[in-house]
């Protein structure tokens, strides 16, 4: 049987070899696999539709222009997810300088993130409950309202699905620094969901 992981892999080579080429074909196959993800992630960074478009033309761009010295020392993708995700601060550090913290690649200081300090377990509610458009909406709300640090690491590690050792080389911490993030981003949102479950448990608790 084939292995799809080695599949996967043998697939990513050849666009990448066939981008360092200069095949516009390869280029349009990119912007199709990668160009949602990279807006999602822009999305949330920036909070503006228009600026998270950006983002990506920006991204790509830099990407295609610099593909020849793409090595692959790291996936296709977490490369694009660095390289969105640098874009998208340098231009938060020039909209809203104040509001952005210096956390330069590489640097692992989690001084000043929150610790939560309420808890509440919502594991036995309905699924029903996470399938609504208002607990959706309310799911969003938090993971916006998450201190940058956090939720750049919830998204691309819980929203797309990188593996820590990639969010890690996106972002330029260590797993270990990734990790302790990804703890504090799920507590920090257990709390800041916690009245909303609360009141949604109580109805099914009184039947």
């Amino acid at each position: 049987m084939d292995d799809p992981l080695i599949a996967e892999t043998s697939d990513e080579r050849a666009l990448i070899a066939r981008l360092q080429a200069g095949d516009k074909a390869a280029c349009a196959e990119c912007v199709e696999l990668h160009a949602p993800g990279l807006y999602r992630l822009a999305r949330r960074m920036m909070r503006d539709e228009a600026e998270a478009e950006d983002v990506v033309q920006e991204t790509l761009l830099s990407a295609f222009k610099s593909i020849a010295h793409f090595e692959g020392r790291s996936g296709l993708r977490t490369w694009l997810y660095r390289i969105a995700y640098n874009a998208a601060l340098m231009r938060l550090r020039r909209s809203r300088p104040d509001s952005v913290s210096v956390e330069g690649a590489g640097l692992d200081g989690d001084a000043g993130l929150p610790v939560p300090r309420q808890m509440f377990d919502w594991c036995c509610l309905p699924e029903s409950d996470f399938d609504s458009r208002e607990a959706r909406d309310q799911l969003e709300a938090a993971v916006q309202a998450l201190p940058e640090k956090l939720k750049v690491v919830f998204v691309l590690r819980e929203l797309e699905g990188l593996s820590t050792e990639a969010a890690a080389e996106a972002l330029g911490l260590s797993p270990e620094a990734v990790k302790t993030r990804l703890h504090r981003a799920r507590l920090w949102l257990r709390e800041r969901l916690a009245a909303y479950f609360t009141e949604l448990a109580q109805p099914a608790a009184e039947d």
